[in-house]
């Protein structure tokens, strides 16, 4: 099972007067990063949230944002007098002796935290262990929604994977008629340079195997097919994180269709090897996206 690592999941419930919804959202990341936005009164919790986050969801940049809002529309806020009359002095101050234009000194105040707060003191453990059903809902509804599109993503790998074992199989033709062509080029060159009665058969058949045992490139197919069927046996694997092993294979088949374009000596092979590359960058870009 591959997962994505984009994710989306929204769930919300009713405690008494409240309205609360939680939603989660994610993008890449090399490694687990979660981050909270919710009301003040709630932070008390951010350590628990976090912990019953890491044990359930597989890595990513995780944004959490939980809400709640009065099933009345008149949520209870309170204003910190004394705390607003601090800051409005103290910021006052400071922009008369800078010389700098106050603005709206208002707004900037009531954003600071403590300024504007709700007035219930405490959160009852009801209302704590509703927060953490819904958490959990949201949890649930976010991995359910990279498993569907882990799933996408594994098709297209597997489409992809097999373009590239086709790209490898056009290349048999291709393969064997250039044999033929560079042994006619190099007897032509070595003619012209030194002349046809001068040129010693022998040698040249030994200089010729030479040649093409240096330009054989059945070793890379070969490689290039293991990797192919290794990165499948990944890919077909029960484990979710699986991400960063099958990023490795593909840097493996990168270096083996690397060398065989460089091995190519033919146009229609790089043709093929360009195929290839095309297919395999396809492959990282939905690799780098899953977790």
């Amino acid at each position: 099972m591959l997962l994505s690592m984009t994710g989306y999941g929204r769930a919300k419930g009713i405690y008494q007067d409240k309205t609360i919804m939680v939603e989660l959202r994610s993008l890449n990341s090399k490694f687990t990063d979660i981050r909270f936005k919710m009301p003040q009164i709630y932070r008390e919790k951010e350590v628990a949230f976090r912990k019953v986050t890491n044990d359930s969801v597989e890595r990513g940049k995780i944004d959490i944002m939980i809400d709640a809002k009065s099933l009345g529309g008149d949520d209870n806020y309170s204003l910190n007098k004394n705390l607003f009359k601090k800051y409005y002095a103290e910021l006052s101050e400071l922009s008369d002796e800078l010389g700098v234009e106050k603005g709206d000194i208002v707004q900037t105040i009531l954003r600071i935290p403590n300024v504007v707060s709700t007035g219930q003191d405490e959160i009852e453990e009801a209302e704590w262990a509703a927060i953490f059903d819904i958490l959990n809902e949201a949890i649930v509804e976010f991995n359910k929604f990279r498993a569907e599109e882990g799933a996408a993503m594994e098709q297209d790998l597997r489409d992809a994977i097999a373009a590239i074992r086709a790209a490898v199989t056009e290349i048999q033709p291709y393969e064997e008629a250039r044999i033929p062509k560079i042994r006619q080029r190099m007897l032509q060159n070595l003619e012209e340079f030194l002349g046809k009665e001068n040129v010693d058969k022998n040698r040249f058949e030994q200089e010729v195997i030479f040649y093409i045992e240096k330009i054989d490139i059945n070793e890379e197919k070969v490689r290039l097919e293991q990797h192919c069927k290794y990165f499948l046996e990944e890919l077909s694997k029960k484990n979710s994180q699986k991400g960063r092993k099958l990023s490795f294979i593909t840097q493996e088949m990168g270096r083996e269709i690397n060398t065989l374009g460089s091995k190519a000596y033919s146009s229609d092979i790089q043709r093929c090897v360009v195929k290839m590359k095309d297919h395999l960058e396809k492959i990282k870009e939905q690799v780098a996206n899953s977790v």
